[in-house]
C-alpha cells in the first residue's frame, strides 16, 4: 500500500466497519469465554467442596464412633496420604484455638479465622471460604464444619489443578484472540468492501458526470436491497437533473427567441431618431413603440418572477372570499369583443353565485390568460365555451373548451412549461407563459390544471380550486 492512501484510508468507511466488526467480534468471543471461564471454575470449586465436605463426614463418623483421639490419628493419616502441600487439617475450639492440626509448614499463613467459625456457627452449615497459598501462586479452598460440642474442624485443600487450567486457559485465550482478530479483521474487509461496492460505483459514476455529461448512469444488480436502492434513487436522481438542464437549455434559448425581436425593434427605432431625418410625430411614434416593447419586456419578465416564486413558495396568495361565477362572466364579457372580431362564438355557463376563497386579482388573470390562449388558437367560425361547475368533494372546476386545431401527444405534456409552445404555434404571438402563469396561480391556490387535447379536436383545460382556504401547496415546501 502506497504512503499516498493512508490518509484516505484513515478517513475510510470500510476501515471504520471493519474495525466496528473486529471489535464487536472479539466483545462477543471475550463474553464467550468468560461464560467458560466461570463455568470451568465453578465446576472445579464445587468439586473441591464436595471432597472436603466428604472428608468432614469421615472425620464426624469418626467422631460419633471412636472419639476424638481417633479424629486426631486419622487426621494426620490423612495429611500424610494427600501430601503436605495438598491438604490440612486442623481442630480448634469455638474461640478459635487450636489443640490439634497437621503438618502446616506449607500453610503458615492460613489462619483460623474467628470470624468465619462464629458464621458458622450462626448458620449451623459449613461454611466455604477460598484463600491464597503462601507464595499466593494458587488459591487454597477451606472449610469450617463442626464435629461435635465445642469441637470444629478446619480443612483446607490446595487447588493446584484449578490453578494450572487458569494458566493454560489464560495462554490459550490470548492466543486464540489475536488469531480471531487477525481473522476478524480479514473477514471484515472483505465484507465492508463488498457490502460499499455499490457505493464506490456510486462515487465513480458521480465523478464522471461531474467531468464529462450527464448520461452516466450507476449499474444496478437486481438483488433490490439497499446499495440498488440507492443506485435506483441516484439514477433517477440524474434523470431529474438532465431533464432540469434540457430544460434551463431550452428556456433560455426560447428566451433568447422571444427577446431578440423587441430588443431589435427598440434598437432600430432608437438608430432612426439618431439619423435625425423625421419630423416630431415619426419621433414621437417611435418613442411610443419603444416604450410599448418595453412594456411588454416589462411584463414578461414580472411574470418569469412570479412564476419562479409561485412554485418556489415566495409568494403566497392573498385569500378573500370571492364569486367566482360572476367573475368568470365578467372575463366572456370582457373577451367578446376580440371573439366576435375572429368570428368566434364565446358562451359562459355557470350557476348564479359560487364563493370562493382566493385572491381575485390573480384568478382574473389565470382566467383572462386562458380566454385569451383558446380565442388565440380558436380559428374563424369556430366557439370557445366557458363552464363554471362545483361537483362534490368542496372543490370548483373552471373548464375552458375551444374548438381549435389541437395539440399534438408530443407537445401536450409540455404545454404548462414556461416559454414552451409547439412548432404550430410559433407563428402566434406570445412568450409562452400564460399557461405557466395559470397553473402557477392554480397551485398558489392549493389546486391544479389539467389539459386534454388531440389534433384537430379542439383541446379543454380545467382548472381545478378547494373551495376553502387551504395551506397553499407551495408554501409546504
Amino acid at each position: 500500500m502506497s504512503l499516498k492512501r493512508l490518509p484516505s484510508l484513515r478517513h475510510s468507511l470500510a476501515l471504520r466497519l471493519t474495525l466496528w466488526y473486529a471489535g464487536i467480534f472479539l466483545l462477543s468471543a471475550g463474553i464467550a469465554f468468560a461464560f467458560f471461564y466461570y463455568l470451568i471454575t465453578s465446576t472445579i470449586r464445587g468439586r473441591t467442596d464436595q471432597d472436603l465436605l466428604g472428608e468432614v463426614r469421615s472425620f464426624s463418623s469418626v467422631m460419633l464412633r471412636q472419639g476424638i483421639e481417633a479424629v486426631k490419628r486419622q487426621a494426620v493419616l490423612e495429611s500424610q496420604a494427600a501430601g503436605e502441600k495438598k491438604i490440612f487439617i486442623q481442630l480448634v475450639y469455638p474461640d478459635g484455638r487450636v489443640f490439634s492440626s497437621s503438618n502446616m509448614s506449607y500453610f503458615l499463613n492460613i489462619p483460623v479465622a474467628k470470624e468465619a467459625i462464629s458464621r458458622m456457627l450462626e448458620q449451623g452449615e459449613p461454611l466455604f471460604a477460598t484463600v491464597s497459598s503462601p507464595d499466593r501462586s494458587h488459591e487454597i479452598r477451606v472449610v469450617y464444619a463442626l464435629l461435635g460440642p465445642g469441637l470444629i474442624v478446619h480443612l483446607g485443600q490446595a487447588m493446584d489443578d484449578l490453578t494450572r487450567i487458569i494458566d493454560a486457559f489464560q495462554r490459550t485465550f490470548v492466543a486464540i484472540m489475536a488469531v480471531l482478530f487477525i481473522l476478524a479483521a480479514v473477514i471484515g474487509w472483505f465484507m465492508a468492501r463488498r457490502a460499499l461496492a455499490g457505493v464506490e460505483n456510486v462515487t465513480h459514476t458521480a465523478r464522471r458526470i461531474s467531468g464529462s455529461s450527464l448520461t452516466e448512469r450507476v449499474p444496478v444488480t437486481g438483488r433490490e436491497d439497499e446499495i440498488d436502492q440507492l443506485a435506483v434513487t441516484f439514477n433517477r436522481m440524474l434523470d431529474r437533473i438532465q431533464t432540469l438542464v434540457s430544460g434551463i437549455k431550452e428556456m433560455t434559448d426560447n428566451i433568447a427567441h422571444d427577446l431578440k425581436s423587441p430588443i431589435t425593434r427598440i434598437r432600430g427605432q432608437a438608430e432612426l431618431a439618431l439619423l435625425g431625418s423625421g419630423s416630431p410625430e415619426d419621433y414621437e411614434t417611435m418613442a411610443a413603440s419603444a416604450i410599448e416593447e418595453c412594456d411588454r419586456l416589462i411584463e414578461m419578465i414580472n411574470t418569469m418572477l412570479f412564476i419562479s416564486r409561485t412554485e418556489a413558495g415566495v409568494i403566497r396568495p392573498e385569500l378573500a372570499e370571492m364569486d367566482i361565477a360572476a367573475l368568470v362572466r365578467d372575463a366572456c364579457r370582457l373577451f367578446q369583443a376580440p371573439a366576435e372580431e375572429k368570428g368566434i362564438a364565446l358562451d359562459g355557463r355557470g350557476p348564479e353565485r359560487l364563493a370562493l376563497a382566493g385572491d381575485i386579482r390573480l384568478v382574473q388573470r389565470m382566467v383572462g390568460n386562458l380566454l385569451d390562449n383558446a380565442i388565440k388558437y380558436t380559428h374563424a367560425g369556430g366557439r370557445v365555451d366557458v363552464a363554471v361547475r362545483s361537483p362534490a368533494g368542496g372543490r370548483v372546476e373552471i373548464e375552458v373548451r375551444d374548438t381549435g386545431p389541437g395539440i399534438s401527444a408530443t407537445d401536450l405534456p409540455h404545454v404548462f412549461e414556461r416559454f414552451y409552445r409547439g412548432d404550430p404555434s410559433r407563428a402566434q404571438t406570445g412568450a409562452g407563459l400564460g399557461l405557466s402563469f395559470a397553473r402557477a396561480v392554480a397551485r398558489a391556490h392549493g389546486g391544479d390544471i389539467t389539459a386534454v387535447s388531440s389534433p384537430g379536436g379542439g383541446s379543454i383545460f380545467t382548472v381545478t380550486l378547494p373551495v376553502r382556504p387551504v395551506q397553499p401547496e407551495m408554501a409546504s415546501r
